[in-house]
């Protein structure tokens, strides 16, 4: 004969389970939610809100989640009474029935002789007591970085199709930069050279360019993310491409819709970048030219030009005119003249007067008779005579940089490099050309914006006077080396820049052929919910459920 169960025990058995049912289906489909999109993230005003208010948040979460746990324990404590008082009208044990008690009271007992109920209690004692955390854990949402895929195009400087292009503005210019682009070539170039040279030794190196902020130095690219595109400015007449003087750059870059295109990002609190773009550096190395070697044989002669004995202060007294000839080797030599102020008599002043001249040679040539590098002649005299004769070998690289957009500053980091090729000639004699720009006018009448430059950052680095025993050399040819590397690196911007300013092409579009592949990551800071927390692990665990009605021991746990 069965045994009938009294309705009112069914209606309340049936009612924990359901509410039990409910809890875990709750916890599961938010758990799995998260799991299937990956990352979460409630609406900018609210995300706002709960940054704003962390507090706040923390204890509204900890509200809902104990409030889910003590419903879940009571829910569970009222069945194993119920349960308990329907298997006392069967005979009992006194162990079975203590079990039951602990388990009606959220505790435990321990008999090693009762293995199976001592875990049994142990392992529903520490589910109950984890319900908290579990809640919690699942539901308090935590700040992330939200990725999301971004891809674009940048002007590809490094192919045959610029190359075409480029000698095709040569020949429009006359091979010449024109108006406002020479102010913005000997300023910021040297710039740029200044910032590399320095932060070598520890000096702070931001420099700015069209409005876009790199720290140290370009790496020879141009902002691919509007946000830090800088300038937002026309160009004028002939403000575009080699006489680029600012600008707006075409920015050709946005995100790849994702896989789950029903759940858009938020703007969230700050988005960063990291893009694998084109860029330009070199490798330079200085040294000194030995008085036996025939090869890069300096000299440096001059002419007194122009003396006045009665000129007034504030005016030029003389001027001398210096013919620097440089050989270059392959029977080949350059000549830079420079134009120095002296006193009537045709004297520099030693402490207060330098003269830092420099020429730039071409080669030496590869095995296809083409250039693929140059070289910087240089000698200090007067109060730069710490810098001996020197050569510098410059190798410009094609590289592919990881730019790093965040906080405003622009930074960079070389990936891979290449040397130049023949189809490069072009892009190689622009280089060359604004590292020769650069040597001729940073030389002024009294002064070398390059000599400044290494004289400073020595004195700024070390403890000891530039001028002692002409100074620690391996030190100024590295400073040397980074300036240089800087400059290099502007000349390459300075030419994105002009071939990407807004009126460059029609329809500010960049031509199939002269397009490079852009890709890369933004990552928006956000709160929210995302999948990689392995500590929602233990926010699944499932919590007790109610023991059934016919069972014999006092209760089970699933």
């Amino acid at each position: 004969m069965m045994l009938r169960v009294p309705a009112h025990f069914l209606f309340h058995h049936t009612f924990i389970i359901t509410s039990q049912v409910i809890f875990l289906a709750f916890g599961y489909a938010f758990l799995g939610t998260v799991l299937y999109y990956g990352y979460l993230s409630p609406s900018d005003q609210v995300a706002n809100l709960w940054k704003q208010h962390p507090e706040d948040l923390t204890m509204v979460v900890t509200l809902i989640a104990t409030v889910l746990s003590v419903t879940t324990t009571t829910l569970f404590t009222i069945s194993i009474k119920k349960a308990l008082r329907h298997r006392m009208s069967d005979p009992i044990s006194l162990v079975q029935l203590s079990t039951g008690v602990a388990l009606a009271k959220g505790s435990i007992i321990l008999r090693p002789e009762y293995l199976r109920l001592t875990t049994l209690t142990l392992l529903v004692f520490g589910l109950l007591r984890l319900l908290t955390a579990g809640w919690t854990t699942l539901l308090t949402p935590t700040y992330f970085l939200w990725p999301v895929d971004m891809q674009g195009s940048e002007l590809d400087i490094t192919g045959t199709g610029f190359a075409a292009l480029l000698s095709a503005e040569y020949q429009y210019q006359g091979l010449a930069i024109q108006d406002n682009s020479f102010e913005v070539l000997d300023i910021a170039g040297m710039l740029s050279g200044v910032s590399a040279a320095g932060f070598t030794f520890g000096l702070p190196g931001t420099f700015n360019f069209n409005g876009a902020k790199y720290n140290v130095s370009t790496q020879g690219i141009v902002p691919t993310i509007e946000s830090f595109s800088g300038s937002d400015g026309v160009p004028g007449f002939n403000g575009t491409r080699l006489g680029f003087s600012g600008g707006n750059v075409t920015v050709n870059v946005g995100p790849i819709p994702g896989e789950h295109t029903k759940v858009s990002p938020p703007q969230g609190f700050s988005r960063n970048y990291s893009m694998l773009q084109q860029g330009l550096t070199a490798n330079v190395s200085c040294r000194a030219i030995g008085s036996s070697q025939s090869l890069y044989n300096w000299n440096a002669s001059n002419t007194f030009l122009y003396g006045n004995a009665a000129a007034s202060n504030g005016s030029i007294p003389g001027l001398r005119l210096w013919n620097t000839t440089a050989n270059c080797g392959n029977n080949s030599s350059m000549t830079q003249e420079y134009v120095t102020m002296v006193d009537a008599s045709g004297n520099e002043n030693p402490l207060g007067s330098g003269f830092l001249p420099s020429v730039v040679c071409p080669g030496p040539m590869n095995a296809d008779q083409t250039y693929t590098n140059f070289t910087i002649l240089s000698q200090g005299f007067y109060k730069y005579r710490f810098l001996q004769a020197t050569v510098c070998e410059v190798v410009p690289l094609l590289t592919t940089v990881r730019a790093k957009y965040s906080g405003n500053l622009i930074s960079s980091e070389v990936i891979s490099s290449a040397p130049f090729q023949p189809e490069n000639t072009q892009l190689l004699s622009f280089v060359t050309g604004v590292a020769r720009f650069q040597s001729v006018n940073s030389q002024g009448l009294v002064s070398s914006a390059i000599g400044d430059t290494l004289y400073s950052i020595y004195s700024s680095t070390t403890n000891t006077s530039i001028d002692d025993n002409l100074g620690n050399q391996t030190q100024v040819y590295k400073e040397l080396e980074e300036y240089w590397r800087g400059v290099v690196e502007f000349s390459a911007t300075f030419l994105r820049s002009g071939f990407m300013v807004v009126g460059s092409f029609p329809d500010d579009r960049i031509p199939d052929n002269l397009a490079s592949t852009v890709n890369g990551t933004m990552y928006i800071s956000t709160i929210g919910w995302t999948r990689q927390s392995a500590t929602y692990l233990l926010a699944i665990l499932p919590s007790p459920s109610p023991p059934s009605s016919h069972s014999s021991a006092p209760c089970i746990v699933s």
